[in-house]
């Protein structure tokens, strides 16, 4: 069953009305520009309830107030009755249009029987219109409120879990982030106590309108407290937007040894792993600058994978040396998120980083990346 949320069903409404304008907000807002083309809909904000939480249903109450002018000019050769008339003929296209959309089964989206209200109105808002209110109630499936959604936090070995939404601790005033606290409940947070060197923190606007943190490109970063938690083999989940080349959204290193997840030479979102000797790399093949994505660096035995979404693409890259030690720990240092060892610096938004201390399963990567991409809106 399709979730529905309230900016996909408005989504429909609006592409159906094709009459005139169409504006999402409050009566007081009409015309309030005197530039209007109308017939005009207004849909506005919807109450809603949510009446079997089991069966993770939502009912929005909408009223939707649809307008035409009627000047006194008009009045000489048009009934009132008949510009209402024409009105709700619209109206009932329109709405015939939007029900029409959810026939397929899979999404669940109907008009609860007995819901639909008319009123009729003359000589309102700015402009001396006629108003039909259409005021209805529709049902569709939100979200269900047992306990089944997939969070990292249902998989084994997760040693952090950073967000730009939660636990972050920045100054209001200026935006600048002095730490992350982690999320798995292992206390393995990440900071910054140099001023010059702090990202931002915006609460919205981000991808899918969500938090993010802004790195600078320039000097900003964030280090671990503690030693990156993982011993042979691990997977990183990592969420952002980078627009440059050769920058790093995360990075370890010790020696020689290394991991780094960033934009290559050529503007692919690029994954290394070194052990100090030996190096296994793996990149998209395409230029991800500027793109909102989810990546995803599996490492396992002598062997890489990198999986990369975003809203035009869906990549896998593998890259394996029968000469990596498959011994080697990388607990021996502490990580960055925004740099590499405190160089290549990422310019760009960063939303999240999940790490587990193992190689996930193929079905327990998708549904991760599930719980990401539905977040997110990624792909």
């Amino acid at each position: 069953m399709a979730i529905t949320r309230l900016t996909d069903i408005v989504t429909v409404f609006q592409n159906k009305w094709v009459y005139g304008d169409v504006k999402f907000g409050y009566e007081g807002e009409v015309n309030q520009d005197h530039d209007t083309q109308y017939p005009l809909m207004l849909i506005q904000p919807p109450s809603s309830i949510v009446p079997e939480i089991y069966n993770g249903r939502e009912e929005y109450e909408f009223e939707i107030n649809f307008y035409n002018l009627y000047s006194q000019s008009a009045q000489s050769v048009v009934t009132l009755q008949k510009r209402w008339d024409n009105l709700q003929d619209m109206a009932y296209e329109w709405l015939d249009f939007v029900l029409k959309n959810y026939q397929d089964v899979t999404v669940d989206v109907y008009l609860n029987d007995e819901s639909i209200e008319i009123e009729r109105v003359k000589e309102v808002a700015n402009d001396r219109l006629v108003q039909i209110k259409l005021v209805f109630t529709m049902s569709a499936f939100s979200k269900c409120f047992r306990p089944i959604s997939i969070f990292p936090t249902d998989y084994s070995d997760l040693v952090v879990w950073l967000t730009a939404d939660s636990n972050v601790t920045f100054d209001i005033a200026t935006k600048r982030v002095n730490a992350i606290g982690d999320r798995s409940g292992n206390s393995n947070n990440v900071a910054q106590t140099t001023a010059a060197k702090k990202p931002l923190r915006y609460g919205y606007d981000g991808m899918n309108d969500k938090s993010y943190i802004l790195f600078d490109g320039t000097n900003d970063d964030l280090v671990s407290g503690s030693n990156l938690p993982v011993t042979t083999d691990f997977t990183i989940f990592e969420v952002s937007k980078i627009d440059k080349v050769s920058d790093n959204v995360f990075g370890w290193y010790n020696a020689g040894a290394a991991i780094s997840i960033g934009t290559d030479s050529n503007g692919y979102i690029a994954a290394t792993v070194n052990d100090g000797t030996t190096q296994i790399t793996a990149n998209t093949g395409v230029d991800n600058k500027t793109s909102n994505h989810v990546s995803i660096l599996k490492k396992h035995n002598k062997r890489i994978d990198l999986e990369y979404y975003d809203a035009a693409n869906s990549i896998t890259a593998t890259d394996n040396d029968a000469g990596f030690d498959n011994t080697f720990n990388f607990n021996t240092a502490v990580f960055n998120i925004g740099s590499y060892n405190s160089t290549n610096y990422m310019e760009g938004q960063f939303n999240e980083l999940i790490i587990f201390n193992r190689a996930l399963t193929d079905a327990e990567i998708a549904d991760v990346r599930g719980y990401l991409n539905l977040k997110y809106k990624i792909y």
